[in-house]
């Protein structure tokens, strides 16, 4: 039972339905196994030292890889990059195998794949997490950047996918 100041789940979900966010495909890889999944919950934390945080689902037993492995990037997505942000999401149900055949993927520092037509890649070394309700906080050090200034950016709002225009 709610109390008498708490938010309903569904209402929750759509009125952040309404926050426009960057799309991001996190991606680790190592000695647990290759994993990727589309996120709009990342952000900065510091510059001095680089590092970022990342929100994961930890109701999804394949979200441990990441922790498992030490290591993720994260890939911030272009606008020609839809396709690839509904695989990663899961809702074409492809392998992984598949949904990384979608790209074309590089190693900067850490070992996890980077995408290489992405916006802005930070390849990270995991430092540490936290758990918080269904998610697991990923904490990462930036040990890697790529940079591309020449595509528009994926954006996630209203439920769909959109392109911001400069």
């Amino acid at each position: 039972m709610l109390k008498k100041y708490d938010v309903e789940p569904q209402a929750y979900r759509d009125a952040m339905a309404h926050f426009a966010g960057a799309v991001h495909v996190v991606t680790t890889d190592g000695a647990a196994g290759r994993r990727g999944a589309t996120v709009i919950a990342a952000c900065s934390v510091s510059d001095t030292p680089p590092m970022i945080l990342v929100c994961l689902n930890r109701e999804n037993p394949n979200n441990e890889l990441f922790v498992k492995n030490g290591n993720f990037a994260l890939n911030t997505l272009a606008a020609h990059h839809q396709e690839l942000a509904a695989a990663f999401s899961g809702i074409t149900r492809l392998p992984t195998e598949e949904r990384f055949a979608l790209g074309e993927w590089k190693t900067i520092a850490s070992g996890a794949p980077t995408l290489s037509d992405a916006l802005a890649v930070f390849d990270c070394e995991l430092i540490d997490t936290k758990d918080l309700a269904t998610h697991r906080v990923l904490f990462g050090k930036v040990t890697g950047l790529r940079v591309s200034n020449n595509f528009k950016p994926l954006i996630y709002h209203d439920r769909g996918y959109h392109v911001l225009g400069r």
